[in-house]
């Protein structure tokens, strides 16, 4: 199984597809890079090599019990970099992954990197704070911790219909996806679960935007109930210079399957240009 060794010792799972300008993609909580197959396939096929990993504690990777912060999972980052000795490579990050990017802008001064893509992002600070009124409420995460805590399976069956958009009227991917995701997301630990959860609800990366020094594409469905655009992509936007916001309009948030076919075309749109 190909693998990088962390400063840490922990093992992450690559795949390293195709030949070419590389391009590194970035899955979200709580799934693996398997979710960026469909994208990861059309990408290699354009020409391009295209690297993707599982996070760590999540998919084929190690499970270690420390390492859930971002400055940690950025030096992850950078030792995937490092290791496949990507350079001039476009990063993309999913969701909590959007943090590791930033992170790594400012840890890393954006080492390696030519472009960066933030698709339905964290970025730039999930939690409603006084200065951050468009915030999501604390107890909101919370209860989602509570949740997982009692029954993280059942959590799940109803985290990834939002994550989705699934509804009595509203079916934009199938309903094996929605068990997919499920089957994915409990090959996790339990502490890395709870713990990446933590990090992402709770980081603020406002302090990060400043070190994008490249061009930057942003991505957002207008109707992300897991990640809202305002507190998101759209103060991502102004936060990050020569930066370029799609809005996907009515769309959830899990892009890479709801809207995949859209999303191959921005992707490789940008990665050309």
């Amino acid at each position: 199984m190909p693998t990088i060794t962390t400063v840490d010792n922990t093992q992450l799972y690559v795949k390293d597809w195709g030949s070419g300008r590389p391009v590194i993609l970035m899955h979200g909580w709580p799934l693996s890079s398997d979710s960026w197959d469909d994208q990861a396939m059309a990408i290699a096929n354009a020409g391009y090599r295209t690297i993707a990993y599982d996070r760590r504690g999540f998919g084929r990777s190690s499970q270690p019990w420390t390492g859930y912060d971002y400055d940690t999972l950025a030096d992850d980052l950078a030792a995937v970099i490092a290791q496949t000795g990507a350079q001039d490579a476009v990063v993309v990050g999913f969701s909590m992954a959007g943090g590791e990017i930033a992170r790594y802008m400012s840890s890393h001064s954006g080492r390696g990197l030519s472009k960066a893509v933030l698709v339905s992002s964290v970025v730039p600070y999930m939690l409603k704070t006084k200065d951050n009124p468009e915030g999501t409420d604390a107890s909101v995460f919370d209860g989602m911790t509570k949740a997982m805590k009692e029954d993280r399976a059942k959590f799940f069956a109803g985290f990834f219909k939002d994550f989705y958009g699934v509804g009595l009227l509203s079916h934009p991917t199938s309903d094996e996806v929605v068990q997919w995701s499920c089957n994915v997301a409990m090959q996790a630990s339990l502490k890395a679960t709870l713990e990446c959860a933590k990090s992402f609800a709770t980081t603020d990366f406002r302090p990060d935007l400043p070190a994008f020094k490249m061009p930057t594409l942003i991505i957002h469905g207008t109707d992300d109930k897991t990640v809202p655009i305002d507190a998101a992509g759209r103060a991502a936007a102004v936060g990050i210079a020569n930066s370029t916001l799609i809005e996907y309009d009515g769309a959830a948030h899990g892009l890479p399957a709801t809207h995949k076919d859209q999303l191959i075309k921005d992707l490789l749109d940008f990665i050309r240009r």
